[in-house]
């Protein structure tokens, strides 16, 4: 399949209206903008975020992304009849986002109260090719009889977090009687946005303005034959005092001049220009598959598509938050999701853009050194979430429970330190991948050095070995326990990776070397047992179980909370997510075959996949343990995150890290490109009902193509020097383009994970 999905939604629905409010949103990294209709309607989110526009409205309130005045509401009214989907007849309803260009198109057929039929036609798009533009356009014919149309549109200020307001409205204006123009602050005065819009109407429609309540409102009319059609193309400019070139004395002029050049273009040549670029993203990222289930692809386009529109490459002070720019969920923060779940994707495709991901950290590393003062450790701890500041942006309390009136603390940001190795991991990865030794040298080095001396001074003593205490893992249902598998292996990993690029680039740093040594030597890591299992922590395996049936089947929605308090589940045999098993995806090297398995079906029936990460991850370890069957269906389920029936599975924005999830599960999971320890490898297990797969990808510093059936890999390298990597466990080296078959590197194995015609 070569030609790029849609997404559709083929009927209206009151009771997904944010649902694909947020699948269908659109995105530039600069901006997203949630795919609500023109028409108001009461239950829906309407929603425009800005990357790292963050505000706090008050004291007892968190930092969170600012939801920006709203340029995208309507008021239509046809012959006195306000348009809305929730009144008269829905004859024919249709609405898509392509993929290719990132533009939303939806057509309508409407049969209103008053008996007469209209086609209203909308299309709209967030630029790629300049991030502050965006542009709709609304067209609207009356089918029976000539119609009156009037549309009142502009910039409403009157949007909020859930709320909380952030802004105050410095200025509105309006010039030369045709263009808008908001001027907006937040409340600490700290940023501005300044958004500019312009209706272009048909020549003979009537136009008036004026500003009321926080709305500044442009108000057209116009009279409309029978077969006619009625447009109007709205074209927006969104700019901010984040912007590299903002200046306060100039920046609602320059806005003003920018909107007047697009407008001159119009909306087809600006569609244009934003779908070359759009056309180079897919050129340099797409997974083109061949596979008897077409929403496979759908999945892929839809990770991919989003993997872009939550990317903000404009700025490294910038990260991606964990609903991306799509809704207000998690306030816009960003977690360890963005080194451990997207950047793997950047940095295959894009290597520039991983560069950038970690430099967020570099520039925020402050914040991290503070947070570990202020805990009475060393290096850098870096906040479990995060904002523009670098500082600790987890609340100190979760909602109010309803039944008792208090706040329950929230232990995420006091004890899941493990993000701050996941940083490290992400660095090394990078240098992996890239061999960038600039980076290394001026960011690199630093972020592994002081996330290194954080754990260095993390470790307690204990009889002689050191070990780490009080930790959450990614399992968030076993909280404050001693020598958790993930984060010991982890700590571990940071350290040695600390030390040995310390010695690589010629670092005299004689105290943190003794250092780095006592603790790599002392450091207890969980051995496997006899039965080839890991402990999960030190308690793990003393605590009872229980039948998770129930709640496997409705995982994703916590229901087990609504059984148990979280002190109960703490003291049962019961996971959110990977853990054991998320640590064998991380460092695979460390671990036999024979643990891989026998961790898969150890955790996994104790696993309730609460988390949207979860399935993916336990897709990629059942793909390298051969149980592609098992890992297919899990890969399937993660795709369905967000795609599925559940008609509020993302209502307040996409899941972020699941969309690189799903990369990481076809890639390195099916594909079985994997870098380790600085080596290239491919191990495919490719699913019965994929034919074929296709995908380029960068390998330090040259781009490669890769075209995998269930016969043969065929790669292809412009480079002149010899391409050299781990072909089923056998070191092969070649120039330009080789085909390889299949069957002479690996035995063949059926979809359980047995090899054929062997007695399991």
């Amino acid at each position: 399949m070569s030609t790029l999905t849609r997404l559709q939604e083929l009927q209206f629905s009151p009771h997904t209206l944010n649902k694909f409010a947020t699948l269908m949103t659109a995105g530039n990294g600069y901006l997203g903008l949630r795919a609500c209709h023109e028409e108001a309607y009461t239950d829906q989110t309407r929603g425009m975020y800005l990357a790292g526009f963050y505000h706090r409205s008050s004291p007892l309130e968190t930092t969170e992304l600012v939801n920006l005045p709203d340029i995208l509401q309507m008021r239509i009214e046809l012959d006195g009849e306000i348009f809305t989907l929730l009144a008269g007849q829905v004859v024919e309803y249709q609405r898509e986002l392509d993929f290719a260009t990132g533009e939303l198109r939806r057509n309508v057929l409407w049969l209103a109260p008053n008996g007469k039929r209209y086609r209203i036609e909308c299309q709209r798009f967030l630029s790629a090719a300049q991030l502050s533009l965006f542009c709709s356009r609304i067209t609207i014919t009356p089918l029976d009889c000539a119609a009156t149309v009037t549309i009142s549109t502009g910039i409403d200020a009157t949007q909020t977090n859930s709320g909380r307001q952030h802004l105050d409205e410095t200025s509105v204006r309006v010039f030369e009687q045709r263009y808008l123009q908001g001027c907006y602050r937040t409340l600490d005065g700290s940023n501005e946005v300044i958004i500019s819009s312009y209706c272009a109407l048909p020549s003979e429609s009537h136009s008036s303005f004026y500003a009321k309540n926080r709305r500044l409102t442009q108000h057209c009319s116009g009279l409309v034959a029978q077969g006619e059609a009625f447009s109007l193309v709205k074209t927006s400019w969104i700019a901010s005092s984040l912007d590299e070139n903002y200046r306060a004395e100039t920046c609602a002029e320059f806005a003003l001049q920018n909107l007047m050049q697009c407008v001159e273009c119009g909306y087809e040549q600006l569609l244009a220009q934003s779908a070359q670029v759009w056309n180079g993203y897919w050129q340099r990222s797409r997974v083109k598959l061949e596979s008897v289930n077409e929403e496979d692809q759908i999945a892929l386009d839809f990770a991919l598509y989003h993997l872009y529109a939550m990317t903000p490459v404009h700025n490294e002070r910038c990260s991606i938050a964990a609903k991306g720019l799509t809704g207000e969920g998690y306030k816009g923060h960003v977690f360890w999701d963005t080194e451990v779940f997207l950047l793997p994707f950047h940095l295959m495709t894009q290597p520039h853009i991983a560069r950038q991901l970690l430099s967020y950290r570099w520039h925020n590393l402050r914040g991290g050194q503070k947070k570990a003062r202020e805990n009475g450790w060393q290096g850098a701890l870096f906040p479990w979430e995060s904002a523009w500041t670098g500082e600790e942006e987890t609340p100190e309390f979760a909602a109010i429970n309803i039944r008792t009136g208090l706040r329950q603390k929230v232990a995420s940001a006091l004890a899941e330190h493990h993000l701050v190795a996941d940083i490290a991991w992400a660095v090394d990865a990078y240098y992996q991948v890239t061999a960038d030794e600039v980076f290394m040298r001026e960011r690199g080095v630093t972020l592994l050095l002081e996330t290194a001396r954080f754990w260095i001074s993390r470790a307690v003593n204990v009889n002689g070995r050191l070990e780490l205490h009080d930790v959450i893992g990614p399992d968030e249902y076993t909280e404050h326990v001693d020598n958790n598998a993930y984060t010991n292996y982890l700590a571990f990993h940071n350290v040695e990776r600390a030390r040995h690029y310390v010695q690589q680039f010629g670092i005299q740093n004689a105290a943190f070397v003794s250092a780095a040594d006592d603790f790599l030597e002392r450091l207890w890591l969980p051995p496997a047992n006899e039965q080839n299992l890991i402990a999960q922590d030190d308690t793990f395996f003393s605590k009872p179980t229980i039948d998770l049936t129930r709640y496997k089947q409705q995982q994703g929605t916590q229901a087990i909370l609504l059984d148990y308090s979280r002190a109960e589940v703490n003291e049962m045999q019961i996971l959110k997510q990977a853990d054991v098993v998320m640590l064998t995806y991380m460092l695979p090297w460390r671990f036999t075959a024979e643990q891989l398995e026998a961790n898969l079906g150890y955790y996994e029936p104790r696993t309730i996949h609460d988390s949207s990460l979860s399935k993916a991850i336990h897709g990629v370890i059942a793909a390298r343990c051969h149980r592609v069957n098992q890992a297919y269906e899990f890969w399937q389920q993660a795709g369905l995150i967000d795609l599925g029936d559940d008609p509020h599975s993302c209502d307040d924005g996409i899941h972020a890290a699941a969309t690189g999830a799903i990369w990481l599960g076809a890639v390195q999971g099916f594909v079985g490109l994997t870098v380790e320890q600085g080596e290239l490898h491919l191990n495919p297990r490719m699913p019965a009902q994929w034919q074929s797969v296709a995908l380029p990808f960068f390998w330090q510093g040259t781009q490669i193509h890769l075209m995998l059936t269930h016969q043969h890999v065929t790669i292809s390298s412009a480079q002149n020097t010899p391409l050299t990597l781990w072909l089923g466990g056998k070191h092969v080296s070649f120039v330009g383009t080789q085909t390889f078959l299949l069957a002479e590197f690996f035995a063949p194995v059926n979809g359980s994970g047995t090899t054929k015609g062997t007695k399991q």
